[in-house]
């Protein structure tokens, strides 16, 4: 097992904002502090009703759309795998282990759980970048989700800065591309809301001619 105190060091970068933004959660009143570590700890679980919420509205909206929606949580799963293979070439130690005197608000995560890039925020900017190709409005809703839960993850002490900025970085550089590609699944998706999937998929815009399966 890799000994974590040669590991990567990232307090060097922005160890003292890190250090300021938990001095500022400690003399937070309480009941903020707990709001924003319930959010921390369960927020990413909106963004999946974020996702079901596009999907249940997709179903009556052109097949483009509903391509991208279902589309949304495979981007989810793209940037997470990536940022896997980058949380383990970097393996930087976490604040409140590397950092001395941290008291985080949640418990320190394992000494061999990584600190960069930040899980929570790939994932929450990937899901906004997605929802955003399918329903602006929508998407423009998540990304502000998005930059709060990236921000609760150093507030809560688990994070530097650095690691939820690259980390909203990855989440959008791999959805953007993947939420474009996405678009071009429109023939399938309109071919599958002709047969078996229909009820699923729903019936497009009302009075849409449906395509004739071949």
């Amino acid at each position: 097992m890799t000994n974590p105190l040669l590991a990567y060091d990232g307090s060097k970068i922005d160890g003292g904002l890190y250090t300021t933004v938990t001095h500022w959660a400690a003399s937070a009143p309480s009941w903020f502090d707990e709001l924003v570590k319930a959010w921390s700890n369960f927020g990413l679980g909106l963004f999946a009703v974020f996702m079901l919420w596009a999907w249940w509205r997709a179903r009556r909206d052109d097949s483009v759309v509903m391509a991208r929606v279902l589309a949304s949580p495979l981007i989810v799963v793209a940037a997470y795998a990536v940022n896997s293979v980058l949380k383990s070439m970097v393996d930087e130690v976490r604040p409140c282990r590397q950092i001395a005197g941290s008291v985080p608000l949640d418990p320190c995560p394992a000494a061999n759980d990584w600190s960069f890039p930040s899980n929570h925020s790939v994932i929450a900017f990937a899901a906004a970048v997605a929802l955003l190709f399918a329903y602006r409005r929508l998407g423009w809703g998540v990304l502000v989700a998005a930059v709060l839960m990236a921000a609760s993850r150093v507030w809560v002490g688990v994070h530097y800065p650095h690691d939820v900025l690259v980390g909203a970085l990855v989440g959008t550089v791999i959805g953007i591309p993947l939420a474009i590609a996405a678009g071009r699944a429109e023939p399938w998706v309109a071919r599958a809301r002709a047969g078996a999937l229909a009820p699923f998929l729903g019936a497009g815009p009302v009075g849409a001619v449906r395509p004739q399966l071949r």
